[in-house]
């Protein structure tokens, strides 16, 4: 690789290559992990934590079960949809070491979105928490899932409190609705059986597929990017380096996971990275219940954390907040959307410590950059190019463009995918290997990175990238519609929402008709929070519509 104006900003000790392919595969890097923090506490939920030596035994019974009982095969793909819960590790690690390829899957999707994830990926068996068990049971008939495992909130909680916590989510707060799938066998049932066999991790290599995750991407509809096990073993020694500022070698830190671990942040960054440090996890539920949220944080002298702009500014703006102790505190990363300077400042002010930004995509495993955690941070940049990674700016012809002029951000790296699902590249490479991000930005005379806008149409909402065909397609079944446009608009706290411009066929379409309407059928963050009836859209000379003219 050549030389970059960005390699003498790294931080000390951070090299400028790494040794790639430290591990043949994500399973054995993890081995390491469980060996070697054998009794430290690895993960935390509720109250309850259970050992690195405990997550590895545990995850051993769901690999035996899925590879006796499901009788499932090295290759095959197992749909994962739950928040932060102590069954998750546990399930995905299981599915690793049984040679399956994980889709992680929202919990929020509605059924419309389900379904085309599994047919796309062809999901064979999926673990889901009984909340949204109902949506399972709405699809399953129209996908080729064969084996469900469903799990209840509480069920790794033990005795008297898993009971209780699941009596109260039931029966008290309703939060699981009804549902009958007759074949599903319960999470723990499946460790129970899993505990009499034994299973056999199959031959894996760099070159085989670990994740299917699902995103927008830089073009069109949901589609799987290709997370190879070189892709997340090689992510997790760029990262490793860059983190090194943060950890000593005879301490335990602990991480404060509020991200839901089906984000490709946090499963790369709080899961693995911080699996393979020794790092206690202390994996958040439901981090919108803020007064719950500080509670947690409360109990935990935490030293790292890691989560995104509105999550941040919510907490800055709780009261409580302010009467943590941050003394154990050494660094805060915030990615999946931009950091706003506003929340960075304060968020300095009030804990003592720097909020840094870093960037990366799900197509990337995400990092391709982040600014210094040795205090050279950059306000309002997402920093410096991880080892053995390359970022340039390039125009839509391809030209790699001089340093200081705006163009697309476009990067190349061991932890780049090797295409989507079924599509491979489909558009998204340069000449040279350099996968287009769809991002527009610059490099500075610091060799730092900033996102000056988003290319195309691409609507961000609270770090979640939704698509205007997506909601158009939507929208536009609506018996009542006859065209449709969408656009991002500003929002304060998630950096934008969706607006629909909508022209009717029948006069007698609601606001509120339309708005029920997409809620059945998008899940909360692509439903359109404004609507703005319009006799006739703009467009062009060839009818198409003009979203930049609505914009404007």
């Amino acid at each position: 690789m050549t030389t970059h104006p960005w390699t003498d900003k790294y931080p000390k000790g951070v090299p400028t290559e790494i040794q790639q392919d430290a591990y043949t595969d994500v399973v054995s890097m993890v081995k390491q992990a469980f060996d070697k923090y054998a009794d430290r506490p690895a993960f935390e939920n509720m109250g309850k934590s259970f050992t690195y030596k405990e997550i590895d035994q545990k995850s051993g019974q769901f690999a035996a079960y899925l590879q006796n009982q499901c009788q499932m095969k090295k290759g095959d793909r197992i749909a994962i949809q739950m928040p932060n819960l102590l069954q998750y590790p546990i399930a995905l690690i299981g599915a690793l070491k049984a040679g399956l390829i994980v889709v992680n899957t929202n919990p929020l999707y509605t059924c419309r979105e389900m379904e085309h994830q599994f047919n796309d990926a062809e999901v064979k068996a999926i673990v889901v928490v009984s909340n949204f068990a109902h949506n399972v049971e709405e699809v399953l008939d129209k996908t080729k899932i064969e084996h469900v495992i469903v799990t209840d909130l509480g069920d790794l909680l033990g005795g008297l409190k898993g009971a209780i916590v699941n009596f109260v989510v039931k029966y008290i707060k309703k939060m699981v609705p009804k549902y009958n799938l007759p074949t599903a066998v319960t999470f723990k049932d499946a460790l129970k059986i899993g505990a009499g066999l034994s299973w056999e991790q199959p031959a894996l290599d760099k070159e085989d597929l670990a994740f299917l995750q699902y995103t927008g991407g830089t073009t069109g509809v949901s589609k799987g990017a290709q997370l190879s096990h070189g892709n997340i073993v090689n992510h997790t020694t760029q990262i490793h380096h860059w983190f090194q500022p943060l950890f000593k070698e005879n301490e335990q830190d602990i991480m404060i996971t509020a991200i839901p671990l089906y984000h490709i942040f946090a499963l790369t960054v709080n899961g693995f990275l911080m699996l393979t440090e020794g790092v206690k996890n202390v994996l958040i539920t439901n981090p919108r219940d803020m007064k719950g949220f500080i509670k947690e944080l409360k109990k935990h002298p935490f030293s790292i954390m890691t989560g995104v702009n509105t999550l941040f500014n919510g907490l800055l703006n709780q009261e409580a907040f302010k009467t943590v102790d941050f003394s154990h505190l050494k660094g805060v990363i915030g990615g999946g959307m931009a950091v706003q300077d506003v929340v960075a400042k304060k968020w300095e002010q009030v804990t003592g410590s720097p909020l840094v930004e870093g960037y990366g995509l799900s197509e990337t495993s995400p990092v391709l950059s982040c600014n210094p955690l040795d205090g050279t941070h950059k306000l309002g940049s997402i920093g410096l190019p991880t080892s053995s990674t390359e970022m340039a700016i390039f125009d839509d012809e391809g030209n790699r463009l001089p340093q200081g002029e705006v163009g697309e951000i476009c990067a190349r790296g061991p932890q780049v995918m090797k295409g989507y699902w079924k599509k491979d590249k489909e558009g998204v490479f340069f000449d040279g290997g350099w996968f287009r991000t769809g991002d527009i930005g610059a490099m500075d005379e610091s060799g730092f990175f900033r996102i000056v806008d988003r290319k195309k149409d691409m609507i961000n909402v609270s770090g979640f990238n939704v698509y205007p065909n997506e909601v158009e397609n939507v929208v536009a079944e609506h018996p009542k519609v006859l065209e449709v446009a969408a656009i991002g608009v500003p929002d304060e706290r998630s950096t934008e929402v969706v607006k629909i411009f909508v022209v009717k066929s029948d006069a007698s379409l609601s606001e509120e008709e339309l708005k029920s309407f997409c809620k059945e059928n998008l899940t909360g963050y692509k439903s359109p929070r404004h609507i703005e009836f319009k006799t006739e859209l703009p467009k062009s000379n060839v009818g198409k519509i003009l979203r930049r003219k609505l914009k404007e």
